[in-house]
């Protein structure tokens, strides 16, 4: 069993926030597979389905983001599921805009979704993709994560989502190493 989490926050207000690109890629994804994210359990949304025999939940947390940690060990401790069977998908500050990055484990890096995550689950070993958001030197980190996006940067950002089918799949159907290799260039 897998557990493929999107992290945002909820609420109309956030839906185009920088914040919300793992909300964005998830909501992709199950659109793709024809699922639809609207079960309730633990404060979250997800759905579960089969991928080749194996139980994949997909799952959004519908507390704010620094809590979202909270929602993921219930999930975890429910589910069983081992920590390696788990991937977050994140917006992420020190990657290009657009751009995805792929980690087996790492700092938080300011993170408060992974910080959550990490305090919650007791390790910052768990699978990753970093969905680059950039940044802006002239404004408030805060400000800018939960900053509605400009039209432009939107786009920018929901064309990598439209690529999340491909991507999850790939996740789902090969060795870590090469789906790492695959989008990273080689970089681990």
């Amino acid at each position: 069993m897998k557990l493929i989490v999107g992290l945002g926050n909820p609420g109309k207000e956030y839906e185009k926030t920088r914040h919300n690109a793992g909300f964005r890629f998830i909501d992709k994804y199950a659109e793709s597979k024809n699922l639809t994210i609207n079960k309730e359990k633990f404060k979250g949304l997800y759905t579960e389905f089969n991928y080749d025999g194996e139980k994949i939940i997909l799952l959004k947390p519908q507390k704010y983001m620094n809590l979202s940690g909270e929602v993921i060990k219930d999930f975890v401790n429910f589910f069983k599921i081992k920590k390696e069977d788990i991937l977050i998908i994140y917006d992420d500050l020190d990657t290009e805009k657009g751009k995805i990055k792929i980690r087996y484990k790492g700092s938080s890096g300011g993170h408060n979704g992974l910080k959550s995550i990490e305090s919650h689950l007791k390790t910052n070993e768990y699978k990753r993709i970093k969905i680059g958001i950039g940044k802006d030197k002239n404004q408030d980190k805060i400000d800018y994560v939960i900053g509605n996006m400009p039209k432009e940067e939107f786009e920018i950002i929901n064309k990598k989502a439209n690529q999340a089918e491909k991507i999850i799949d790939d996740y789902l159907n090969m060795n870590f190493d090469n789906f790492m290799n695959k989008y990273n260039g080689g970089e681990k």
